[in-house]
């Protein structure tokens, strides 16, 4: 029990969490704006308390895992959260209701991934994974009175349930075949006694029921709908924060208890990055609502974090990380600014942003090279990022697959640009009136673009760190 000072991070996020809720509570309504406050403080205070334990190691409890791999994802998951609860400012208050419920399960959500990403254990995972899913159930549908936010929960609420349910099941085959829910105990099992047919099955399930999670194809059903319905800040934390916590669970999992079974199940992913890099590219173009281009953006990004799992190694495991933290800067700066626009027009649609060069440079210059980045254009993280998810398959001799990932990404290029010629190109409405950013949400803009050029310009420090990181994952 003395090493209970390794969750410190959970415990206080946990501890925030709750503080928040009560807040909403007690807080005369005319005050809440002041909740956002104290959720962003304290979020930026967790993140100073993770980076100080970046390189801490150890096991809670048997089956609770601290190391730089879960550390690195607890940074990139308080990052995201702060993000977003600066980008909600504005948009919950003018939502008149429940501000203190909203940060509230905004940090819950991030302890949920918080438990995921570092879960050694099979029944510890499954708890982390349904406390993120739960509330974003909750945030998903968070507009009372609109329809879409509500079929966005319901589809949520149905699919979720579904998804958690086949990975469920796939737990249960693999802790029957190997009669242990402890990963490192089970990748043990597995090399002594070799795959049964449950083994197998309950991998195939695993795969599945991570696919719905990172929005694989074709179990990525659920993400338009979902993405276009939510509040617009919940949907830029939902496509990154949960994304990465997704692919840090796969990680630990198929790296840590199935690597024996690395010829069985490579196929599979290798099946789904190509899916998902071409679908969600292909059907991104005829888009016309700016979230649900994001949303199939998103998807195909996922395709090319495939290609670190399907390198099985350690340049592939970095690469992954890298790009999940460049990526959380990259997509949350796009939906910052889709969320200031939405401030001042109430719309989403792409043909609403004619002329937005001209009526707020800031927002179009964010918009532009945020999604400059996704695509992989240099000098922007994003060319990086995919350099090294392309250089780790090529090691492997998968170069074909390399190959396919720079097609897509050209192809990316094209629907990004869609957006960039409204902005840039097309005529502002009459009477159209200046968008409105709040302070706050300008400096969060700001930093998101600094870091994208940053990053992509001197990203030596934050490759360092995640090579190190995924390298500590093999270490005894």
């Amino acid at each position: 029990m003395a090493n209970l000072y390794l969750l410190t991070v959970e415990i206080l996020t946990a501890a925030l969490g709750l503080g928040l809720l009560a807040l909403g509570l007690l807080v005369p309504k005319s005050d809440r704006r002041g909740i956002g406050y104290v959720a962003a403080a304290g979020l930026a205070g967790l993140m100073v308390a993770a980076f100080s334990m970046r390189d801490a190691s150890g096991v809670v409890l048997g089956g609770y895992v601290i190391d730089p791999f879960g550390t690195y994802f607890k940074i990139l998951f308080l990052a995201a959260a702060l993000l977003t609860a600066v980008c909600s400012f504005d948009y919950v208050e003018k939502m008149g209701f429940n501000q203190g419920e909203y940060y509230a399960l905004l940090v819950l959500a991030t302890l949920g991934m918080m438990v995921l990403a570092s879960s050694g254990e099979l029944i510890s995972l499954y708890l982390g994974l349904e406390l993120m899913t739960i509330t974003f159930c909750i945030l998903a549908a968070y507009h009372l009175n609109d329809a879409k936010s509500a079929e966005a929960g319901i589809k949520y609420v149905l699919l979720g349930a579904m998804s958690s349910a086949i990975l469920l099941y796939g737990l249960s085959l693999v802790y029957g075949a190997s009669g242990s829910t402890v990963i490192k105990q089970i990748g043990q099992t597995v090399a002594a006694s070799g795959a049964s047919p449950a083994l197998l099955l309950g991998t195939i399930f695993l795969l599945a029921g991570f696919a719905f999670k990172v929005t694989a194809v074709p179990f990525h059903m659920w993400s338009p709908d979902v993405y276009e319905g939510a509040p617009t800040p919940v949907t830029g934390f939902l496509s990154v924060a949960s994304k990465a916590a997704g692919f840090a669970a796969l990680v630990r999992v198929f790296f840590g208890a199935l690597p024996d079974l690395h010829n069985f199940w490579v196929q599979l992913f290798i099946a789904l990055a190509v899916l998902t890099m071409v679908l969600g590219n292909l059907v991104a173009i005829p888009q016309t609502n700016i979230k649900r281009l994001l949303a199939y953006s998103s998807i195909s990004q996922a395709g090319y974090l495939l290609l670190g799992v399907v390198s099985f190694s350690v340049l592939g495991i970095g690469a992954i990380m890298y790009y999940a933290m460049l990526y959380v800067f990259g997509n949350m700066g796009a939906f910052m600014a889709a969320t200031a626009f939405y401030n001042t027009e109430g719309s989403d649609e792409i043909k609403d942003y004619a002329g937005l060069a001209r009526r707020s440079p800031l927002v179009a210059a964010v918009m532009l090279f945020s999604l400059l980045s996704l695509a992989g254009i240099p000098p922007m993280a994003g060319f990086v990022g995919k350099f090294y998810l392309f250089m780790s398959i090529i090691s492997r001799g998968y170069i074909w697959l390399a190959i396919l990932g720079i097609l897509m990404s050209m192809v990316s290029v094209y629907y990004y640009l869609l957006v960039a010629k409204a902005m840039y190109l097309g005529n502002p409405p009459e009477g159209s009136r200046p968008v409105r950013v709040a302070p706050g949400l300008q400096v969060a803009m700001v930093v998101s673009l600094l870091v994208l050029f940053i990053l992509g310009i001197y990203p030596t420090p934050l490759t360092d760190y995640a090579m190190n990181s995924a390298m500590s994952f093999f270490m005894p």
